[in-house]
């Protein structure tokens, strides 16, 4: 098993029992070079635990997120996708026309969060999101 280490080590020591699924599906998530779907993790893990159900896959990564150690983010596509909190906090730019995904760095979004608390005084969670438009290459 590759690096799992930042999400196993927080489940051990927030008391969660470390189930081969559990550790199967945090390698799946902590090994992938982008964001990852929960059916995408399906197929990595089923080919070694035969057995496994993507509701297993859904409900531990439910219990991730509730624990702060994965987010969750929409890309489009009708699929939600999951990357490690501890690999940063940034944001995507989505084109709604060719599909191109741009990162977009979490400062970018500070003017907004602060403008919602001065004028709504309403605290906005900013920490991982989608913002869907057109790319300047669809717009031409």
């Amino acid at each position: 098993m590759e690096s799992t280490r930042g999400i196993v080590d927080e489940l051990k020591n927030l008391g969660y029992r470390l189930t081969p699924q559990r550790l199967m599906i945090a390698s799946a998530i902590e090994n992938s070079h982008d964001h990852i779907s929960a059916e995408e993790i399906y197929s990595q893990v089923l080919g070694k635990y035969p057995n496994i159900n993507i509701s297993t896959i859904y409900r531990t990564l439910e219990l991730l997120e509730q624990l702060g150690l994965v987010t969750e983010t929409d890309l489009g596509g009708g699929r939600v996708r999951y990357h490690p909190a501890d690999k940063g906090r940034h944001h995507h730019l989505i084109c709604q026309e060719c599909g191109t995904v741009v990162d977009l760095d979490e400062a970018a979004l500070s003017p907004l969060k602060d403008a919602l608390l001065r004028q709504y005084d309403f605290t906005a969670d900013l920490r991982h999101l989608g913002i869907f438009g057109r790319c300047i290459k669809c717009r031409q």
